[in-house]
């Protein structure tokens, strides 16, 4: 049986996934499945009991949820392309990264789903510490060494953090003060990776 990677088109976490896929090969390999995880689509259930995405079912029938397991499992399994988490000690400035920008994500995500609240419902002072603890996000990622030529899980999750800004809050401007993050941008959504996966 092929792999089964649950996702929805939106969702910057499954793009991460989807890209990863893509960079090392495996692409032919996983059936993308596209679920509704508000209405707890009993596929998506049976995979991962708290109905969110991604969620990787393997050849072998073995589960994986969260984002970074299942990027750190499809790279050690990668086909093609070089590592994305290289090993040893090298590992840790790529997983510090990836972490930082998977903490924006976070910020921003929870940020989306208060506005989908109703407006009495909305709590301002929670707005507002999402949106500094984003923006101070985006600050520390500006000031990281990040080379686009050379791709890896911590340079694809920050690419992947503000083209999700662009498509989920458009209304953030990310872009001045920033031009290590405008560059990245530019350079990484010229790849097949990620023009494949774009949100839009």
């Amino acid at each position: 049986m092929s792999m089964k990677l649950y996702i929805t088109d939106p969702s910057p976490y499954a793009r991460k996934c989807r890209i990863v896929l893509r960079e090392r090969g495996l692409a032919d390999r996983c059936e993308e499945l596209r679920v509704d995880p508000y209405a707890s689509d009993p596929t998506l259930v049976a995979a991962n009991p708290v109905a969110q995405v991604p969620a990787l079912v393997t050849e072998d029938g073995t589960v994986f949820t969260d984002s970074p397991l299942i990027c750190a499992w499809l790279d050690a399994h990668g086909v093609s392309g070089d590592a994305l988490i290289p090993p040893g000690d090298a590992q840790w400035p790529v997983r510090r990264l990836e972490t930082l920008a998977d903490a924006g994500l976070e910020m921003g995500v929870k940020w989306v789903l208060e506005k989908r609240r109703p407006e009495a419902e909305r709590s301002p002072t929670w707005i507002a510490r999402w949106q500094v603890g984003l923006i101070r996000t985006l600050d520390a990622l500006e000031a990281m060494d990040m080379d686009s030529a050379r791709p890896d899980l911590g340079i694809i999750s920050a690419g992947v953090l503000v083209t999700w800004l662009d498509f989920r809050h458009p209304e953030v401007d990310w872009r001045s003060g920033r031009p290590r993050l405008v560059a990245l941008q530019t350079a990484l959504e010229t790849r097949t990776s990620f023009v494949e996966t774009s949100p839009r």
